[in-house]
């Protein structure tokens, strides 16, 4: 399993895993992982931090890879069509998959101190508690995604004065 996002990993090797995974995977499906769909997997992938379709594009603009919407549109529903990346519904936005080609239930710890999202794989059973009123009303879960709001390690440390720094704010 891979380490998540909050724990010390070789970022570098997390990348070009990633990457490979996603070649495989477009060339296992007859597919192209074009040089924007690709771009758009790597910014995803650089930070591990969710980013929204608008920023997304900023970032081709300035690269001179795009500046239509829909070009960026295409690309995120590629890749997640193709299991590449996720949509965060909470924050609207996007990141990428760190399990590629390994059917799974998401499950995204969102910091709200500095926006990093780690994915990690809901628990067995973590649909358990709804399906008696899924029942109930005659409801057919399908897919089940959980979002988890909180603090990261690094922004739960005190800063100087003794205030986490994902508090300092607030």
């Amino acid at each position: 399993m891979p380490p998540t996002v909050f724990q010390t990993h070789d970022h570098a090797a997390c990348i070009t895993g990633a990457l490979h995974a996603a070649q495989r995977i477009c060339e296992d499906g007859g597919v192209r992982l074009t040089p924007v769909r690709r771009r758009v997997l790597e910014l995803l992938l650089c930070d591990h931090k969710a980013m929204g379709a608008y920023e997304i594009l900023a970032r081709l603009r300035d690269e001179g890879l795009g500046s239509q919407p829909p070009a960026v549109y295409r690309a995120l529903d590629f890749l997640g069509r193709h299991g590449l990346v996720h949509k965060v519904e909470k924050i609207n936005a996007f990141v990428a998959c760190i399990r590629p080609g390994v059917r799974h239930a998401p499950a995204f710890l969102i910091c709200r101190g500095c926006d990093a999202v780690s994915e990690e794989v809901a628990a067995r059973g973590a649909g358990a508690p709804l399906s008696p009123a899924a029942a109930a009303s005659g409801f057919e879960v399908e897919t089940l995604v959980v979002e988890a709001i909180g603090l990261c390690p690094a922004c739960r440390m005190p800063d100087s004065d003794g205030v986490p720094a994902g508090q300092a704010d607030t």
